[in-house]
């Protein structure tokens, strides 16, 4: 129904664009057609934001350009409904194609080493921002907006009502990517068993504490035993999900922030340093100088090992045994079929694939059985380290495409995260860009039948959520490594421990052959001498740091939980 809805708005508006060319009559019956109240901006406000556009985009009429992003709801909604839209206010007809992520990527790396224009912008996950900012081959948008952007750069683009660009901003103090979609990872549990008054006294004669959303990994693995093999509502139960196989989509279940929650790398939001979530570490110029333990990261070190090795262990014990030879796809709608207890990280970008109509994890009233809360951390995390991952797809554009056609992009690139049109994006593909998006009423009101998602991000936790920051420097060329290593891990080839050894020499390899390319100038990697970890922790403490630090002998800690409804309450005070 949606589609079809989304599909009709876009004709409706392309009509247009085969008469005579007149922008607000357009904007107009867009703004009826398709936005009406869902928006921050009142109908004076929309008009005057759209006659900016129109304005703006005069020198640009009848000009193709083509953009490219991933596959995801809110894209779709861009591709299908706005870019349309756009064509028929500003005269710009928009080419938006949607293609798999890795093809996104594959797309760009072409462009970097080609200088071909393959696409005048590009939706790209802020993961890239230590490659963009090193390799110099995007425009900087600090720049670009105030100098030969400054005539195509929005009054109304209020860059400080976006909640991402932190992790869009390189360590030169500059915006190289906007924001225009938004999820984390958070833990996702089954509220209506977490509250049966059976579960909960079982729980607690079991285990001595109560049943409840678990702070650290010692109290998850306790909930996953404990429902692992109980019947509910006639279903066998298994206590954990997760997936095993040894695919591409492997390495961002890890990349993705894994590591960090287990207690990997240093303080420091949005990314530890010097040492982060990857184990790779930077020196006091942002240069890389290891992965391995042996040059004072932390990719093999015992809070990473820990993780991998508490992954194999849940895996095996607690989830479906189907798990093991699944993809991320393949597992993503488990939970939905009601089996499955909780699960300790779930991309809220699936949201409305949660909240259907006649699932079995949703209430007949369309209100979920299940809750989002926050992540819990493992035995080696410390209070000021990142808690999770956020996606953060972001528009990016490259030096190689002529100027004219960046200006005609970035145009687009605002219209799509614009204040008008932000509210009724979110509400299509629930992935929050806004500070304003997130507290409209509209959220408010729908809150109850997302499960947890509008009181997190209206909450002080989501800014322990985090994409990829700049200490990977070239992120493509490090993050296919991940699955391979973890693969064999998860294949029993390798133990933990083997497994992240030989990801952090493949790491370096690549570090290495970046800095005898001398490509990347004086912000590229410079390997460190090797020493042993209780130099580098010695090292580590005299700076006031973390990693790597050295094996707790008893890595499962007092367990913690906390009540849901209590938890939602204090990020309310």
């Amino acid at each position: 129904m949606r589609t079809q809805l989304l599909t009709t708005t876009a004709a409706m508006l392309l009509a247009f664009t085969g008469a005579a060319f007149a922008g607000m009559d357009e904007a107009k019956t867009f703004l009826d057609a398709e936005i009406g109240d869902v928006s921050t901006l009142d109908r004076a406000a929309q008009e005057a934001e759209m006659q900016w556009f129109v304005d703006a985009a005069k020198p640009f009429t009848g000009m193709e350009i083509k953009v490219a992003s991933e596959t995801l709801t809110t894209h779709e909604y861009e591709s299908k409904t706005l870019a349309a839209a756009f064509e028929a206010i500003t005269g710009i007809k928009v080419t938006h194609d949607l293609i798999g992520e890795g093809d996104v990527v594959e797309k760009l790396q072409t462009q970097m080493q080609t200088g071909e224009n393959i696409y005048d912008a590009y939706v790209n996950d802020s993961d890239l921002i230590g490659t963009h900012w090193r390799y110099q081959q995007v425009r900087n948008l600090t720049d670009f907006m105030a100098n030969e952007g400054k005539d195509v750069t929005s009054p109304t683009l209020d860059l400080a009502d976006f909640i991402g660009t932190s992790f869009t901003t390189a360590p030169d103090g500059k915006l190289y990517q906007l924001p225009t979609q938004q999820f984390a990872n958070l833990y996702w549990f089954r509220y209506d068993w977490f509250n049966d008054e059976k579960n909960k006294a079982d729980f607690k004669a079991k285990y001595g504490y109560d049943l409840g959303v678990p702070v650290n990994w010692s109290a998850y693995e306790d909930i996953a035993e404990f429902f692992t093999g109980r019947e509910i509502d006639g279903k066998k139960v298994f206590g954990h999900m997760d997936y095993g196989k040894k695919d591409p989509s492997l390495g961002w279940r890890f990349t993705d922030a894994w590591l960090s929650m287990a207690g990997n790398g240093d303080k420091g939001i949005p990314n530890g340093l010097p040492v982060d979530e990857w184990g790779i570490k930077v020196n006091e110029k942002s240069q890389p100088v290891g992965s391995c333990v042996a040059r004072g990261g932390d990719t093999n070190g015992p809070a990473s090992v820990y993780s991998i090795q508490k992954y194999l262990d849940w895996l095996k014990a607690y989830a479906p045994p189907e798990a093991q030879g699944m993809t991320f796809g393949e597992a993503g709608p488990v939970p939905a079929q009601g089996n499955v207890a909780q699960q300790m990280f779930t991309y809220t970008a699936f949201t409305a694939d949660f909240v259907k109509e006649g699932l079995a994890v949703v209430n007949a009233d369309g209100t979920p059985k299940w809750r989002f809360a926050p992540s819990p951390h493992g035995v080696y995390w410390k209070d000021g380290m990142k808690l999770g991952y956020q996606d953060v797809g972001s528009w990016t554009l490259m030096k190689s495409t002529p100027e004219d056609r960046a200006k005609a992009a970035w145009l687009y690139a605002q219209f799509v995260t614009s204040k008008t049109v932000d509210v009724k994006k979110s509400q299509v593909g629930l992935t929050l860009i806004r500070e304003s998006t997130i507290q409209h009423q509209s959220f408010t009101d729908r809150a109850p039948k997302l499960g947890g998602l509008i009181e997190f991000y209206r909450s002080p936790a989501r800014v322990q959520w985090s994409p990829t920051g700049t200490n990977i420097p070239d992120y493509p060329k490090l993050a296919q490594l991940w699955w391979q290593a973890i693969g064999d891990a998860s294949s029993g080839a390798k133990t933990a421990q083997e497994a992240m050894d030989s990801l952090c020499a493949e790491q370096e390899k690549v570090l290495s052959r970046i800095e005898r390319s001398g490509i990347q100038g004086d912000i590229g990697p410079a390997l460190a001498e090797e020493h042993d970890l209780a130099y580098w922790n010695a090292e580590a403490v005299k700076a006031g740091n973390l990693a790597p630090q050295l094996k707790i002998e008893n890595e499962k800690e007092q367990p913690i939980t906390v009540n849901y409804d209590e938890l939602v309450k204090s990020w309310q005070k």
